[in-house]
């Protein structure tokens, strides 16, 4: 993974708990580097170390790292400057949902080592619809309701999300029922 999501991870526990926590962790998942380089490519290892660290110094699953993670993810990519390009990927939660594979094809003209997954929506109609999440890695789901709510408050539409197939039980990809309601007619501060 990019060193753009271990960065990431690190400004959410400092922000919502303190250096010192930080570097318990840090410690924990034995991460030797000073600082993450947002667009050097780092083993996956690295990822998953951090978040099992994190789940033992926080005292959470890491199911609720992943999903506290995915909500914060949002906001964190459009304040590092891909807030234009979220803005380019569509005008509502919807839309949005829909194109994340042209999302993740642009980005990775950036990141060109980028392995992103891949998402479809079907049975769409004016409030709800069925996202389709295909990853080679495993485990991510919790980060996918995470990132939806995130869209939903990015986009301030109210979201209801819930899986309703899991790799980790046999399936072939992971699926959720995405429930939704704009909360104004209005998008204009994101």
């Amino acid at each position: 993974m990019y060193g753009l999501v271990n960065k990431a991870i690190e400004e959410m526990v400092r922000s919502h708990f303190s250096d010192d926590t930080w570097e318990q962790i840090k410690q924990k998942a034995e991460i030797k580097t000073e600082a993450f380089v947002s667009m050097e490519g780092y083993p996956d290892d690295v990822t998953h170390r951090l978040v099992v660290a994190a789940s033992e110094v926080l005292e959470l699953s890491p199911a609720e790292i992943m999903h506290a993670f995915g909500k914060y993810w949002v906001k964190f990519t459009a304040n590092e400057g891909y807030g234009e390009l979220m803005d380019m990927n569509g005008d509502d939660l919807p839309e949005f949902l829909e194109n994340l594979d042209d999302l993740h094809a642009r980005v990775g003209v950036m990141f060109p080592k980028l392995q992103p997954p891949s998402f479809d929506c079907d049975d769409a109609d004016e409030d709800a619809l069925t996202l389709h999440y295909h990853s080679e890695r495993e485990g991510l789901a919790p980060m996918v309701l995470g990132l939806v709510e995130g869209l939903g408050e990015r986009f301030e539409t109210e979201v209801d999300i819930s899986q309703t197939q899991s790799r980790e039980e046999g399936a072939d990809h992971d699926q959720f029922s995405v429930k939704y309601k704009a909360k104004c007619p209005f998008h204009g501060s994101r």
